[in-house]
């Protein structure tokens, strides 16, 4: 007889695959937004259908492993994707989602072609140099449904295929708000006071940038700015968070320069090399004004989210999807001359010396979060994703 894929079924029979990239191993023990991400929506997500996740093999993680009924698959970083290809065929899975990795679709879908296939960008992983204009065509026909990090991304797929738009939704990324504690109450305050003691940032105001070492990323101009700030403000320090790559605190040739700006400026310039995601929010509540400093056009990076849920103001360029959560002199500020170190020097000292109005900034992007950002937003957004591909009737199987 003829089944149809899209024949009704219980919601905690449909089997769910997400498939990591080959960068970062799940759960997110090395950091990754994608990794955190799917870390915030599996405890919702694992109530609704029978969910794998595959993703690259770490020392501290067993190859196979069930955790609170989540199916962990993982290999090694080495032909990562074939390994994951010959494990499909081993399954029946409904749907899969595939993350941040186009060419991989097509490879995947030959190994279940009985599957329904999701793809999320968290990248621009469709342009040209990336992806040809004859795979793109047939990835987006292969699958069932794109999302993306933000409409920017979004954009960056529908300009050279614009036959995807009508598959595309765009998932926001979020926080999960219990990590991050208001600071005027009192975990919120032990918190903050413990990670400023560690750092001997007592009596001090904290600038925080927060993410990878480099040029992209831009701390080289946040240090510049120092120059022109602690001519006004002589308790101001730059807390730089991160390290190379994630979890990765070896030096680079842009790494060490970083080092070597920052040596005249002595106390007032702190490195902390990388820090844990499970202790990031640490850092935020720590900190006094957030600065990402982003050059390159930001998919849409998801320490907007974890700063607007600290309750910190927060400051950001005008790149790539960064504006689509900041919305200027309501929730944060957002500078157009973003290779310019005096833009930020001026947004910095305003939310130094405008407290009214930096307080109101800061309540409104918590509330944002609150209302938009949380993890079961994303979960919420996603799953209406999934529900349609999987309601949608495909072509009769023979069996």
């Amino acid at each position: 007889m003829a089944l149809y894929s899209g024949d009704l079924q219980n919601e905690s029979d449909i089997k769910l695959a997400i498939i990591c990239t080959e960068k970062l191993p799940s759960p997110a023990i090395k950091g990754g937004a994608i990794q955190m991400m799917i870390d915030g929506v599996t405890p919702f997500l694992k109530e609704k259908y029978k969910l794998t996740i595959f993703s690259v093999a770490d020392e501290e993680l067993a190859d196979r492993e069930i955790v609170d009924g989540v199916h962990y698959i993982r290999f090694p970083r080495n032909e990562y994707r074939h390994h994951v290809a010959n494990e499909l065929t081993l399954h029946h899975f409904d749907l899969i989602h595939v993350c941040n990795r186009p060419k991989n679709v097509l490879l995947y879908h030959q190994s279940s072609p009985q599957s329904k296939f999701v793809l999320s960008l968290h990248n621009e992983m469709f342009a040209a140099h990336k992806l040809s204009d004859e795979e793109g065509a047939e990835v987006v026909e292969t699958l069932s449904a794109v999302t993306t990090v933000s409409n920017f991304i979004k954009k960056t797929v529908v300009e050279r295929f614009p036959e995807a738009e009508k598959k595309i939704s765009v998932v926001y990324s979020g926080v999960d708000l219990e990590s991050f504690p208001l600071r005027q109450t009192m975990v919120g305050q032990q918190i903050r006071n413990n990670f400023r003691k560690r750092y001997n940032l007592e009596d001090k105001k904290v600038i925080l940038f927060v993410g990878r070492l480099s040029k992209t990323k831009g701390p080289h101009i946040l240090i510049k700015s120092m120059e022109q700030l602690l001519k006004v403000h002589k308790d101001l320090v730059l807390l730089v968070v991160g390290g190379k790559w994630f979890s990765d605190n070896r030096m680079n040739k842009y790494v060490y320069s970083l080092y070597k700006q920052a040596l005249p400026f002595k106390e007032k310039i702190i490195f902390t090399k990388y820090i844990p995601s499970d202790f990031i929010n640490e850092a935020f509540l720590g900190g006094d004004v957030f600065v990402c400093s982003s050059q390159w056009n930001e998919p849409l990076a998801r320490v907007h989210y974890e700063a607007m849920a600290a309750g910190i103001p927060v400051i950001t360029t005008n790149r790539g999807g960064n504006s689509e959560v900041i919305l200027h002199r309501y929730n944060g500020l957002i500078i157009n001359d973003y290779n310019n170190p005096t833009a930020f020097s001026k947004a910095i000292h305003y939310c130094l010396t405008e407290p009214e109005l930096t307080s109101r900034m800061c309540h409104n992007g918590r509330r944002f979060i609150e209302i938009n950002f949380t993890y079961r937003h994303v979960y919420e957004r996603l799953i209406r994703v999934y529900d349609q591909v999987i309601s949608s009737v495909s072509p009769p199987i023979e069996t």
